[in-house]
């Protein structure tokens, strides 16, 4: 009895492992933010509840398909031959129904408790994800990055979309800061996993352009960062309080990017931590600061 109770808990530890729970939070963090700047504070907690739940599947279920179609792959690299699929502990049949069932789940949560919209943002993300990033770009080209990156930035967009069920420029100004930040964000990885990525036949940035290129790509987005992510208070979103954070996280982050550019060491670990801890700050400061 014990051994199957363990069994069980494994098996359950695995499935949520394949969902990639840290991704969905920021997904649900950035989601919201997108309703708070469409009611311009607490939507009602109902279609929070039901918004972010849609959301968070659509995420979930994205992640598992994406590994179960770079099952192969992953068990070439050393970042990722410790994936459940790779190691076998789950079936890629159980993996591909678990996938599809969170994402339908997902379609009939956004489609009944939200509206069209929102459903229809959702659905793309996933798209997008699953069909233009994994399987269409990811072992094709570099630019697989930068235009998978629409998938990415799409939560805020359909957490505005859930409130208004109509689009306007906010949303687009946070899917525009999400946009830039993911490129920077996936190329320390990248840099630091190159051999990783040369091995699997991934065309990655530092695969096909070289390290130093990369870096120096990176640290171009970085500073473009800068200026977006100050939009939020020019367009009359966020305060001043907003602004001056927003300043002080982007020019840290390109400090930190300038120190990794210039140093000889391919690794960024704490650039890699930096970057989510900055994305995090900057849309939890900017929902605090928002003006009314």
């Amino acid at each position: 009895m014990v051994v199957k109770t363990l069994v069980k808990m494994a098996s359950l530890k695995d499935y949520i492992l394949l969902t990639k729970p840290g991704i969905v939070l920021l997904v649900l963090i950035t989601t919201l933010t997108g309703m708070y700047f469409a009611q311009r504070g607490m939507p009602p907690v109902e279609l929070v509840f039901w918004t972010l739940l849609g959301t968070g599947l659509a995420s979930a279920g994205s992640a598992v398909l994406n590994q179960y179609f770079d099952r192969d792959i992953d068990a070439l690299m050393e970042r990722t031959k410790s994936r459940p699929l790779p190691l076998g502990s789950v079936a890629p049949s159980h993996a591909f129904w678990f996938g599809v069932s969170l994402l339908s789940l997902s379609f009939l949560i956004m489609f009944f408790f939200t509206n069209p919209i929102a459903t229809f943002f959702t659905a793309l993300a996933s798209f997008f994800y699953i069909s233009v990033y994994t399987l269409s770009l990811k072992r094709k080209s570099p630019l697989a990055t930068e235009i998978g990156g629409v998938a990415g930035a799409m939560p805020p967009v359909i957490g505005y979309t859930a409130v208004t069920g109509s689009l306007s420029l906010e949303p687009l100004i946070l899917f525009l800061i999400m946009f830039i930040w993911q490129p920077p964000h996936f190329w320390v990885l990248a840099i630091k996993y190159a051999q990783d990525y040369k091995v699997a036949g991934i065309p990655t940035m530092p695969v096909v352009r070289g390290i130093e290129h990369t870096k120096v790509r990176t640290l171009l987005y970085t500073a473009g960062l800068l200026p977006v992510s100050l939009l939020p208070y020019f367009y009359g979103m966020a305060g001043e309080i907003y602004f001056l954070s927003a300043s002080l996280l982007s020019l840290i982050y390109l400090a930190l990017t300038l120190k990794f550019v210039s140093s000889k060491e391919p690794k960024g670990g704490f650039l890699f931590f930096y970057s989510i801890l900055y994305l995090a700050l900057l849309f939890t400061i900017m929902v605090f600061d928002m003006r009314r």
